[in-house]
């Protein structure tokens, strides 16, 4: 994973790191398996370069690209996009949108904020993984899934209805803060009139 230096085409998800407080390596290796485009938050440069990746892309401030500029070789091929601390998210994710990405996964994004994705996912399938959890959008529904035993997360328009239909039966209850709901092995449906997002537990 250190020398990739062919053209990358963009059927996989990219990786995006926001954050590296709480995660190991070994909880995003198996989203750098395929060598994906690469993206670090100047925080987190350090703590990724000592997992022995190659970064593509540093979202960076022109302080740190100053004082950093020997990374241009060291990681070449690589970029920095500048950009103030408070845009990295938006300005990482027009950058993979322009670069013909059509989907990313989200490293060190506080779940909590995944609202503040729904303008994004209109154009790119966005995962966010966070600790041991990994949340996904649901834009449409009806959606069905097959679920392991075990208690999801969902998060939602505030007071929005969602329908949930397993062998556990029919249950509509409206959204809050970090609704929690045990699902059965099996398949669970869901149904609801605007995007929600789900989490399921690694």
């Amino acid at each position: 994973m250190s020398s990739h230096h062919f053209v990358k085409e963009q059927q996989e998800p990219a990786v995006f790191i926001l954050n590296t407080h709480l995660i190991k390596f070994d909880q995003v290796a198996s989203l750098l398996e395929w060598v994906p485009t690469l993206l670090v938050c100047q925080e987190s440069v350090d703590e990724v370069l000592s997992w022995g990746v190659k970064i593509d892309v540093i979202l960076a401030t022109e302080e740190f690209q100053r004082k950093n500029l020997s990374l241009l070789e060291q990681q070449y091929p690589l970029r920095f996009l500048t950009c103030n601390p408070q845009e990295f998210l938006a300005e990482g994710l027009h950058y993979l949108h322009a670069s013909g990405h059509s989907g990313a996964h989200l490293v060190g994004f506080a779940h909590q904020h995944v609202s503040e994705l729904d303008p994004f996912i209109q154009w790119m399938d966005l995962t966010v993984f966070e600790n041991q959890w990994r949340f996904y959008p649901i834009k449409s529904t009806p959606f069905k899934k097959w679920l392991a035993a075990g208690t999801i997360e969902i998060y939602g328009k505030e007071g929005m209805p969602i329908e949930i239909e397993n062998s556990n039966g029919n249950l509509i209850l409206p959204i809050h803060y970090a609704t929690m709901v045990e699902v059965p092995e099996g398949i669970t449906e869901f149904r609801a009139s605007s995007i929600f997002w789900i989490g399921e537990s690694l």
